[in-house]
């Protein structure tokens, strides 16, 4: 078990990363969410597979294991007509009771594609990392030498990388509009999957998702004596199944069975802790992708930011680096800051006002403006 957690796939989500390329909005859609929706896809599989996901009241002459796998593969049904009548007087539970020609039946499949939908939905999560990570193409570990994230680092050696840094950063000035674009399309990308899933989920579960955990809060203040478990009506736990066979005559026989869903038990709630979290998700990243709006168009805006995750940099300094950057430059001392030592980042930009400061040469050795 120990094997299983601590080395290949699970390893990656846990183990901390040498370089963050991307902010903890982005990080909750490809590591913890693709994580929530695999460790749902595996328990939903051990039940299924493994365990016992149905069970049927079977009739003398019809085997159990037969019935079981029957009512398991064609689906069971409810009736909506049962659902709010009083259990133990009119039903025996609800959404179960006889059917009369022309009542509605909602029949249920579902379960049986559980697993593997979880596991699909975790897939496209990873999507808009693996695309931003195709695209920023390991910019940042270059420029980070590989040293300046080391809280032990020799004073020339220090000294010479962040020399090194600073004079890309004069060189490139203003053109790192692209990789942050890039970024933010990532950003859009993961917002765009988190509410397309909320409505892919709502179609594969009948319409019932996007409601699913509002009323299951109204279930929960409601009371006792006037309220339907909104669980009980997406994910019955008791449904029934008819089985036709030939009598000994050939004449066709039909077997109304009761079924028993445990299987539903772990369904209702992964997903009543999948619609809270795809809500908040999204929430959060629309905050996000706000948040750089605000930054790509508010030059104190970028002053602000900057100073927040430059807090030992004098604020004159901030001033004229936030003044004569664009918000492409500003993405990269993001970056650079969740990488750097403080001490390493204080220094870079002390070095890169100190820079400023000095005029930009021609190829022809004259001296440009630096504003």
């Amino acid at each position: 078990m120990d094997k299983l957690f601590l080395s290949g796939t699970f390893k990656n989500f846990i183990k901390p990363r040498i370089f963050v390329t991307d902010g903890t909005t982005f990080r909750l859609h490809y590591r913890l969410t693709a994580l929530i929706l695999t460790v749902g896809s595996i328990l939903v599989s051990a039940t299924q597979f493994y365990g016992d996901p149905i069970q049927c009241i079977q009739s003398d002459d019809v085997p159990k294991k037969v019935l079981d796998t029957f009512c398991w593969v064609e689906g069971t049904f409810s009736l909506p007509k049962a659902l709010h009548k009083e259990v133990g007087v009119e039903v025996v539970y609800p959404g179960v009771d006889q059917r009369d020609p022309g009542d509605e039946a909602v029949y249920h499949a579902y379960y049986q594609w559980v697993c593997f939908v979880l596991l699909f939905q975790a897939a496209l999560f990873y999507i808009p990392r693996l695309t931003w990570r195709s695209w920023e193409g390991g910019r940042l570990k270059h420029l980070l030498q590989q040293q300046l994230n080391k809280p032990v680092l020799g004073h020339c050696e220090r000294k010479q990388c962040c020399e090194q840094l600073v004079r890309y950063f004069r060189a490139n000035m203003r053109h790192h509009s692209s990789y942050a674009f890039k970024y933010l399309i990532c950003e859009v990308m993961n917002l765009v999957n988190v509410i397309g899933q909320i409505y892919f989920v709502d179609y594969f579960l009948g319409g019932e998702f996007t409601t699913y955990g509002m009323e299951v809060l109204h279930f929960t203040v409601r009371p006792q004596e006037n309220r339907t478990d909104p669980m009980v009506r997406v994910f019955p736990r008791l449904t029934k199944c008819l089985f036709h066979r030939y009598g000994p005559s050939g004449d066709v026989q039909k077997y109304d069975s009761l079924c028993l869903l445990p299987l539903n038990i772990v369904n209702e709630k992964i997903y009543v802790l999948l619609w809270f979290w795809f809500i908040i998700l999204a929430v959060c990243s629309a905050m996000s992708i706000l948040y750089k709006v605000l930054l790509l168009s508010s030059r104190t805006a970028r002053f602000y930011a900057l100073r927040s995750i430059a807090r030992l940099t004098p604020k004159d300094h901030i001033e004229r680096i936030a003044r004569k950057t664009s918000y492409g430059d500003w993405f990269v001392f993001f970056l650079l800051a969740k990488n750097m030592e403080v001490l390493n980042f204080r220094n870079v930009l002390a070095d890169l006002h100190k820079d400023l400061e000095m005029p930009l040469l021609n190829n022809d050795g004259t001296a440009t403006s630096s504003a």
